[in-house]
């Protein structure tokens, strides 16, 4: 006997199906444009939509440090930005219908997180909000997204504790997911119908139309987020002591080539970064008091001797990365460096005096059109006299940690990040001192990473709408790993010793030998 109502459903399902696919395959004989493009990713969503409630949390890990975007969205966000909307806002979901599932909260975090938001929305408020991409008259507020998507980052970090057979995997997802940004320095070598791949990444900025690699002004910008990918997966995974002390000799092997494969990148700020989380790892994991001490400083000696009359002969980029030492480099190599440097100053020295006026009230991020026409308008050439009026300058990538942080948003930004900083710093502190004995090499490891970003932003280069993401994700991996703050244990009291009674006339008496007893 047939099941009417089954039949029924059966026939309206594949009515359905049916009439789509017509639709669809409608649109796809049209011109695409961006509505019919954004028809495509809403049924590509919905088809996703339950791949994702169940792994959305690694799939998030894993765009963390992805170099690709989302290029069939407006603005071309990065796919760390959208992953982390769609991860939060499922959590939030389940949180609403399930009792069991609930947010790691850690109080010391979430105030300074929530007071910076605020700031940040008076300051869009007060100073405009609009975005070139959906038609406003107005630039610049993209940052906004990318600022507020790194701060949520950290709470759709800490929706979920990584449980303890999956530690290795998830770091895995998050750290080598950076090996990506080699795709962008290989656009030359690759055959023309695999161009499409760069709708999905970026290319290499640095070829200026040569496209080739070759001639020394080349430099693989892919190459520092590559090396960083794997020299911080490695700390992470095994550290300083794993890494050199247990006898595995491939490991070392890899972790010194990586770092010579970032210098190709020729950036004076990748040795810098990577020299300051090495400095503070050494000294977290106690390896000062160890006799391989020894060895590194006998290492260093010799590897700065050695570079001495290696210097000159050394590739371009390395000399360009390698310039602030007191080498015998390149004179093409220490100008190109010095120009970089000295431009930095002089846009410093220009935007200081305008520091005052933006201390109750930051400029935020939005750029009218009178200003972009004055800098990127027909008499540029002019106006970009001054190295404050330029476009850099202009769209507020200032090179500078600091001064990003007080001409958008003023003192209480200031405030804001500086008590984000601290609180940040103690919470993976004691996560470092008081967390679980299995989970002191990734706990050292992200403390040394923290501080050393934070020393980056403040004395070398840093911008706050994009170096957001990396201190909540540094941080919202130690919560997730922990499971919040850790806390020292509570000290237990000893057990009190047994007094002896106070009456010892009730005490029995001791046994008189035999041999004294008198008949």
């Amino acid at each position: 006997m047939n099941n009417i109502p089954v039949l029924f459903r059966s026939l309206i399902v594949f009515a359905v199906c049916v009439t789509l696919a017509v639709w669809l395959g409608y649109l796809l004989a049209t011109p695409l444009t961006y509505s019919q493009l954004a028809i495509y990713g809403v049924l590509g969503f919905i088809l996703i939509f339950p791949l994702l409630l169940r792994w959305h949390y690694p799939l998030m890990l894993l765009c963390w440090n992805l170099a690709a975007v989302a290029f069939f969205l407006p603005g071309r966000p990065s796919m760390a930005l959208v992953m982390i909307s769609v991860s939060l806002g499922i959590s939030i979901l389940q949180r609403t219908i399930s009792r069991d599932s609930h947010f790691i909260g850690v109080p010391q975090i979430t105030f300074p997180m929530f007071f910076m938001l605020a700031v940040i929305a008076v300051t869009a408020k007060m100073t405009g909000l609009g975005l070139r991409v959906f038609g406003g008259d107005v630039y610049g507020g993209q940052k906004y997204f990318y600022l507020v998507g790194g701060i949520l980052g950290y709470f759709a970090l800490s929706a979920y504790r990584i449980p303890p057979n999956r530690r290795n995997l998830y770091l895995g997802l998050y750290f080598l997911g950076g090996m990506t940004g080699f795709i962008g320095d290989i656009f030359p070598l690759l055959p023309h119908w695999t161009y499409f791949i760069y709708d999905f990444f970026n290319f290499n900025q640095y070829y200026f139309g040569t496209n080739e690699i070759v001639g020394q002004s080349v430099r693989l910008s892919g190459a520092v987020p590559t090396a960083l990918a794997v020299i911080f997966f490695m700390l992470a995974r095994y550290g300083l002591r794993g890494i050199f002390l247990e006898g595995k000799i491939w490991r070392p092997i890899i972790f010194l080539l990586f770092p010579i494969y970032g210098l190709l990148g020729g950036f004076r700020s990748f040795v810098a970064l990577m020299g300051l989380t090495l400095v503070l790892l050494f000294f977290l994991e106690r390896l000062h008091r160890t006799r391989f001490m020894t060895v590194v400083v006998l290492a260093t000696v010799l590897g700065g001797a050695a570079m001495i009359p290696l210097a000159p002969h050394l590739p371009y980029t390395f000399q360009r990365a390698l310039a602030f030492l007191p080498l015998n480099i390149a004179p093409e190599a220490r100008l190109d460096a010095q120009d970089s440097a000295d431009w930095r100053l002089k846009m410093w020295q220009g935007l200081l005096p305008q520091i005052p006026q933006y201390l109750l009230l930051g400029k935020g991020y939005v750029i009218s059109p009178l200003d972009y026409d004055f800098v990127m308008g027909p008499d540029a050439s002019v106006h970009n006299t001054f190295a404050e009026s330029q476009g850099l300058a202009l769209s507020e990538d200032f090179h500078s940690g600091p001064i990003s942080v007080i001409i958008p948003f003023g003192i209480w930004g200031a405030l804001a990040f500086l008590w984000f900083i601290i609180a940040a710093i103690r919470v993976l502190y004691a996560n470092y001192r008081y967390g679980d004995p299995d989970l002191q090499t990734v706990n050292s490891f992200l403390l040394a990473a923290f501080v050393a970003q934070t020393l980056y932003f403040l004395f070398v280069v840093g911008s706050l709408n994009s170096d957001m993401l990396k201190f909540c994700g540094l941080l919202g991996l130690s919560v997730s790993l922990n499971g919040g703050m850790r806390q020292p244990a509570p000290a237990t009291r000893p057990e009190p010793e047994p007094q002896p009674t106070g009456n010892f006339a009730r005490l029995p008496r001791t046994p008189v030998p035999a041999y004294q007893r008198r008949g």
